[in-house]
């Protein structure tokens, strides 16, 4: 499937949800591309996996915001792929930094450049500790297993919707809950 295919398909599963992700975070090695930095060159011509241009051109037209969290020690040629590729632009922050802290710190950072609360993001990599670790942040994270595709950008959306209904919900049920019960310090002592 060419980028525009994939493009235009990722513009469909897109449309079909009402609440998008306001930012959507990727790691690079094994999610945006098939290596680790540091076991390869700045002379060297990156590829990406197949879905990838597709899928990040179709969230810039849906003018979705897009960072990158990595914990690479190869910061310079991470950079200078993501020139080589010609998607650097694309992104609002760039977090990308060797760190012991399962991207937490990188997240952290992403959040102070943007804004975006943590529970506003999507997040896609491939190492389970860091989906862990950043989903206790309350940023929706996808495990992806041959790089962010069509069907990881599908389950993404999903987890993502499923995720701010449930927040809502829960919202909803403390505000009538307290609107029912209003603490002893509001009512009226009788005299």
């Amino acid at each position: 499937m060419g980028d525009e295919k994939v493009k235009e398909e990722a513009m469909r599963i897109i449309g079909m949800f009402q609440v998008l992700p306001r930012l959507v975070v990727f790691d690079l090695d094994y999610t945006l591309w098939p290596f680790y930095c540091e076991c390869r060159s700045k002379r060297e011509m990156p590829s990406m996996y197949p879905h990838v241009k597709g899928i990040i051109a179709a969230l810039k037209e849906k003018g979705i915001d897009m960072a990158i969290a990595s914990r690479s020690p190869t910061a310079d040629i991470a950079n200078t792929f993501l020139d080589k590729l010609n998607i650097k632009s694309l992104f609002v922050a760039k977090e990308i930094f060797s760190s012991w802290t399962h991207k937490t710190d990188h997240f952290q950072r992403v959040h102070s450049r943007t804004g975006i609360p943590f529970n506003s993001m999507l997040f896609f990599d491939d190492e389970d500790r860091n989906i862990q670790a950043v989903s206790k942040m309350g940023v929706t994270s996808i495990y992806v297993r041959n790089g962010v595709n069509l069907g990881a950008l599908r389950q993404g959306l999903t987890e993502f919707a499923e995720n701010q209904n449930t927040s809502e919900k829960n919202k909803q049920k403390w505000l009538k809950k307290y609107a029912q019960n209003p603490s002893s310090s509001d009512k009226k002592n009788p005299k």
